[in-house]
C-alpha cells in the first residue's frame, strides 16, 4: 500500500534484479485463435509476438481499451508486433500476447463487459467480465511452446487496465505483476471529456478489487487524461490500496493532447518506460528460470 513517485521507483529499482538487456525484436507475429472463454460458448483470438532470442520467454499480456463509440468495437484490431509499446517488451526478452476480448474485432460475438446504464453503472461486474477473457487468453497462451508458464505480467490500458485490476483481485497463480495504464470505466460520459458515469461507483469498485488483491500493481496516470483526471485516478488508487491491495502510483505530467493515449502513443514509452522498468526490477522480475 505504498505510493511511489517516479524518482522513488528509479532509486529503488537500481538495487533489484536485472532485466534482460534489449535485443532486436521479431517483426511478425502469429495468430492464436479459438481460445475458449470459460462459462460461455465463445472463443476469442489473440496476436502473439515473440522476442528474437531463442528459449522459453516470460509472457506479457497486453489488454486493449474500449472505444467511446459502440460501433467501433467491431473494427478493432490487436496492436502489431512492430508497435512501440509491444517492441518495448519484446526487445527486453518478453513474449507479448495481445488478445481481443469478446465483442471486439475478429473475436466477435456478444460484448460481455458492459456496465449497464450510465445512470446506474456496475463497474465491478464489467471489470470481472473483462478479467474472464484476460485469464482465458493467459491460460491458453502460456501453454504454447517456448512460453514460460510462471512470471506472467498483465498489462492493461483503459478498460483493459480496469480488467487487469479485477484480475488482480483474483490473484491468479503464475502472475508476477499487474500494470494498470490509465485504467477505468465510464469515462467521457454522454460524450463529454472529464466526466464519468458514476465516479463514486468507480472508486468503490476499485476498493472492492483491492480488498482481495495481493499481487503487486503499478498505476500510471497523466495530468491531462480526459477519461480519468488526476483527482479521480488518485481516489481510485487510494480506495484500492486502503482496501488492502498492493499498489504503487505514478503521477505523470501532461502528455500530448490527451494523456489517456500515452501507453500506445508514439514516443510514449520514453515516458512510461522508466517507471515500468523500475517497477519490474523492484519486484525482482527476471526472465531467467528460478
Amino acid at each position: 500500500m505504498r505510493r511511489c513517485l517516479i524518482a522513488g521507483l528509479l532509486a529503488l529499482g537500481a538495487c533489484a534484479a536485472t532485466l534482460p538487456s534489449p535485443e532486436s525484436t521479431a517483426a511478425l507475429g502469429e495468430q492464436v485463435t479459438g481460445i475458449p472463454v470459460p462459462g460461455s460458448e465463445a472463443t476469442i483470438t489473440a496476436r502473439l509476438c515473440r522476442p528474437a532470442q531463442p528459449g522459453p520467454a516470460p509472457l506479457v499480456l497486453i489488454n486493449h481499451g474500449s472505444p467511446v463509440r459502440a460501433e467501433d468495437r467491431a473494427t478493432m484490431v490487436a496492436a502489431a508486433c512492430t508497435a512501440e509499446a509491444v517492441r518495448w517488451f519484446t526487445e527486453r526478452g518478453f513474449a507479448v500476447g495481445l488478445p481481443l476480448r469478446r465483442g471486439y474485432g475478429a473475436s466477435g460475438g456478444a460484448w460481455a463487459e458492459g456496465y449497464g446504464r450510465c445512470g446506474d453503472p456496475d463497474f465491478v461486474m464489467a471489470g470481472r467480465a473483462s478479467a474472464v477473457d484476460i485469464a482465458a487468453a493467459m491460460a491458453h497462451i502460456r501453454r504454447l511452446p517456448d512460453i514460460r508458464e510462471q512470471g506472467v505480467v498483465v498489462v492493461g490500458q483503459s478498460a483493459g487496465g480496469w480488467g487487469a485490476l479485477a484480475l488482480a483481485g483474483e490473484n491468479p497463480p503464475g502472475v508476477a505483476a499487474v500494470l494498470n495504464m490509465a485504467g477505468g470505466r465510464g469515462g467521457w460520459a454522454q460524450g463529454a471529456p472529464n466526466t464519468n458515469c458514476g465516479p463514486e461507483r468507480l472508486v468503490a469498485a476499485a476498493g472492492e478489487f483491492g480488498r482481495t488483491a495481493r499481487l503487486p500493481t503499478l498505476w500510471v496516470y497523466t495530468a491531462n487524461d480526459s477519461f480519468f483526471a488526476p483527482e479521480l485516478a488518485g481516489r481510485m488508487y487510494r480506495a484500492f490500496a486502503f482496501g488492502g491491495g498492493s499498489a504503487e502510483f505514478v503521477a505523470l505530467g501532461p502528455w500530448g493532447r490527451d494523456g489517456h493515449g500515452l501507453f500506445f502513443g508514439q514516443g510514449g514509452s520514453a515516458t512510461w518506460g522508466p517507471p515500468v522498468e523500475a517497477f519490474l526490477r523492484l519486484h525482482g522480475y527476471s526472465r531467467r528460470p528460478g
